[in-house]
């Protein structure tokens, strides 16, 4: 009686909520911060779905035109003791029935936004959403007359020097052309499953029984050698085809899961065309996973905004950040050693760390405080305990003249005994349920509300103008799916975009009162790598954590950020020795570097002299290679490269560096092999063709595979043949830093002629470095304007 009894009741919140439908996932219950799969809504029977069949209409020069959508639904089959679903027809029988279509012909458009650039739109009803300001575009999309249009009896083909967008009449479909003419994807029709016994749902939207809500099913073609990467920091194998990637944001407590921080609707093929879903409801993304010759785009949203690019990575990952913006250049001082635990609890603890670092010469310019620097751990009110800190903001000003920059931890999540629950309530700066209460326990700030991001941003102006330099944007992945937002909009379309709002709060006011573009934050959307920068989360101390780190961050950076951080050695126990020190050259060969866990990481805590010694090395060589690191991080802000770069974005032309997701290029010169196991000092290492300079031991690799030892710090790291790498004498904090003499050091095997770049952090301006290699001594080519160069 009582399964009979939860069996009604769910089926009753089912029926009575269309938010309540999504909490139930194969029949299962679904529990908070779970990812959704949105695949579950096209496999249900009582759903109507709608097939693309023809262009009804269309106009050359506007771009716009009608598809008609033939109605149809799942129909069971039975054979031989087997049970299946296909899509077969349907008659109507809504009533009255001269007021409905049996298949509605609606809008489709076509903009091109740049050469490379093809923006796609399809409605699901006649009715025009209105217009509205995209939180994840830096701006609106551009207008470009370049592609030239030819139409004839079948198609229409509009082209660029960068490929071809077709639009087939009857039965309707989009191809997809590179520009030699290569087919690189098309949209599955209904008849495309003709020739096979597995009869598959093509380009469809649905009408949900339930709650008659519509949802969009692009569906385009894979071909045999093709590879999909991107959808944000995923830790799963790099290539995403054979996968089902979903895209909601979550709290998968750690890299190591297929769940993700960092969801983002983006990714690119090896085959020249990347895709961008403009939309912040849930996707899941069906890459080859249940038939291996589709990519089905399962969309939460009724309507479609699909962007499409053309061309090489680097080509993909400029468009694409030029629609969503690229980030701003972060402080000089961010891209050194940031000093952390969880949680630093006293100024006394602060005055000792700071103490430490100097004392054992580890480079460093930041201490962060974690979740202890008020009165009551993890009870945020934005003001320092006054039983532990006397007198803070004398604190900041004396780490300062140390070299520090300080970085404080906040959320936006209030409990009931926080100080500032019962005044967000009153000023109704929450997010609110069905009934305009609370959807949780907790108050969770609106930051779609102007008035909540006020009140959010008048609260850390106190901290920012007391000397606080960064403020770490944590959580964030927990905006309630089911609740009322100012915008206007429930959680279905709010909660993916949270972050982004939660991190331009947080950097428009470091950046209104700092001038520096700068945060710490862990969660993501399209949008949010505008606001530099971000971390990959509660790693585990194992080697499968960092294994899952390096693919998050490679990952990640193929979705469009340029700036990436992790916690070195992993979070969540103490780190043993051997790991520890095989992640600590990899943790300062990222963009960004911190040491942080919940047990204390500082190397002075280890009883290892090994520990102190590599992080030590590892933290003057990064400082060292400071000139390198800073105009390399310019550069990609420039183009919408990341700074942790998978070795096909470099070298596209190579088929051996689309297969390598244990190794990077950082920056666009230096190639880095991290060791991923216990006990061992070299690795099997793939190199792109040409010859490659080992920084530590100058011993000298052609292309291919090979077995290398580690030097003596830890991890692989090579330079390509031609290259110059600029350094700085080394210095304890970047505040120390004398930019006024660079020191360019050139590798060379075979190339006459060695480049490189640098930018001074006075004016910000790439400024090339070229060297003659080819008449014995090296000899410098050129002059960089603020500084002396020395070979």
């Amino acid at each position: 009686m009582r399964k009979v009894f939860l069996a009604i009741s769910v089926l009753l919140s089912v029926c009575g909520s269309s938010m309540a439908q999504s909490r139930i996932v194969d029949g299962t219950p679904y529990l908070l911060n779970q990812a959704l799969d949105m695949s579950t809504d096209f496999r249900d029977l009582s759903n109507t779905m709608f097939f693309t069949d023809h262009l009804e209409s269309f106009d050359l020069k506007s771009g716009e035109g009608l598809v008609n959508w033939k109605r149809g639904h799942l129909v069971t089959r039975q054979a031989f003791n087997t049970n299946g679903a296909q899509p077969g027809k349907l008659r109507m029988l809504d009533f009255p029935s001269p007021a409905y279509v049996n298949d509605p012909s609606l809008k489709f458009k076509i903009d091109f936004v740049t050469p490379r650039t093809v923006r796609i739109r399809m409605l699901t009803t006649p009715v025009e959403p209105k217009p509205s300001t995209s939180v994840m575009l830096a701006k609106e999309p551009g207008r470009d007359t370049n592609w030239k249009a030819v139409e004839t009896d079948r198609s229409i083909v509009y082209t660029s020097p960068y490929g071809t967008i077709q639009i087939n009449k009857n039965p309707w479909r989009i191809v997809l052309k590179d520009k030699n003419g290569r087919i690189m994807s098309q949209t599955a029709t209904l008849s495309d499953a003709d020739s096979t016994q597995v009869k598959y749902t093509p380009f469809n939207f649905i009408k949900r029984g339930s709650d008659n809500a519509r949802r969009i099913n692009p569906v385009f073609t894979l071909t045999a050698d093709e590879m999909i990467f991107g959808c944000g920091e995923s830790a799963t194998g790099l290539n995403k085809v054979g996968q089902k990637v979903n895209l909601f944001v979550t709290d998968p407590q750690g890299p190591e899961t297929d769940q993700m921080y960092k969801p983002i609707p983006f990714f690119m093929s090896n085959r020249g065309y990347g895709m961008f879903m403009h939309t912040s409801a849930p996707v899941t993304c069906d890459f080859g996973a249940t038939y291996i010759g589709l990519n089905k785009l399962f969309m939460g949203d009724e309507n479609l905004d699909l962007f499409v690019f053309f061309g090489e990575p680097k080509d993909i990952l400029n468009e694409y950040t030029d629609l969503v913006g690229k980030p701003g250049m972060p402080p000089l001082w961010s891209f050194g050693t940031w000093m952390s635990r969880i949680t630093y609890f006293s100024e006394k603890e602060g005055y000792d760390v700071a103490a430490n670092i100097r004392k054992n010469k580890y480079p460093c310019d930041v201490i962060h405080f974690d979740t202890g620097w008020f009165d009551v751990d993890w009870q945020c009110d934005y003001k320092f305990s006054e039983n532990r800190f006397d007198n803070p903001g004398q604190m900041l000003k004396d780490l300062q003249s140390q070299g520090f920059h300080v970085c404080l931890w906040q959320l936006p999540y209030f409990t009931p005994k926080n100080t500032y629950f019962k005044e967000l309530i009153e000023k109704n700066m929450y997010v609110k349920n069905d009934n305009g209460e609370l959807p949780y326990e907790d108050v969770v700030l609106d930051f779609s509300n102007p008035a909540t991001v006020k009140w959010y941003q008048d609260k850390l102006a106190g901290l920012l103008n007391m000397g606080v330099s960064a403020i770490k944007v944590d959580f964030g992945e927990a905006a309630p799916l089911n609740g009322i937002y100012a915008s206007g909009k429930t959680g279905w379309y709010e909660h993916n975009l949270y972050p982004v709002r939660y991190d331009m709060a947080v950097s428009e006011i470091t950046k209104k009162l700092h001038g520096e573009n700068i945060m710490w934050a862990r969660a993501a959307w399209a949008g949010s790598q505008r606001y530099p920068l971000h971390w990959g989360g509660d790693a585990a101390t194992t080697n499968t954590g960092m294994l899952g780190t390096l693919r998050a961050g490679l990952s990640f950076g193929l979705s469009g950020f340029s700036f990436w951080s992790h916690d070195m050695g992993g979070f969540v126990k103490s780190t043993p020795e051997d790991l520890y020190c095989r992640w600590l050259p990899f943790g300062f060969l990222t963009s960004h570097t911190r040491a942080h866990g919940a047990p204390p990481t500082e190397p002075w805590l280890y009883d290892s002299k090994r520990v102190q010694d590599i992080f030590r090395r590892s933290a003057e060589m990064k400082y060292r290679l400071m000139p390198y690191v800073y105009a390399q991080a310019k550069e990609c802000t420039e183009k919408g490269l990341p700074m942790l770069r998978a070795l096909f974005v470099e070298f596209p032309e190579d088929p051996g560096t689309w297969k390598v997701e244990d190794e990077y290029m950082f920056g666009s010169q230096i190639l880095v092999a991290p060791l991923l196991e216990s006990g061992i000092t070299g690795r099997t290492v793939y190199l792109p063709q040409g010859k490659w300079i080992d920084y530590q031991t100058s011993k000298v690799y052609e292309g291919g595979w090979h077995t290398i030892e580690a030097g003596s710090l830890p991890i692989i790291m090579l330079v390509r043949d031609g290259s110059v790498l600029p350094h700085l004498k080394l210095a304890q904090s970047t505040a120390e830093m004398d930019w006024s003499k660079i020191s360019l050091k050139v590798y060379s095997a075979d190339k006459q002629q060695a480049e490189g770049i640098i930018c001074l952090p006075t004016d910000n301006r790439i400024q090339p470095v070229k060297v003659d290699c080819g008449k014995g001594k090296p000899q410098l080519l050129n002059k960089v304007e603020g500084t002396t160069l020395s070979l």
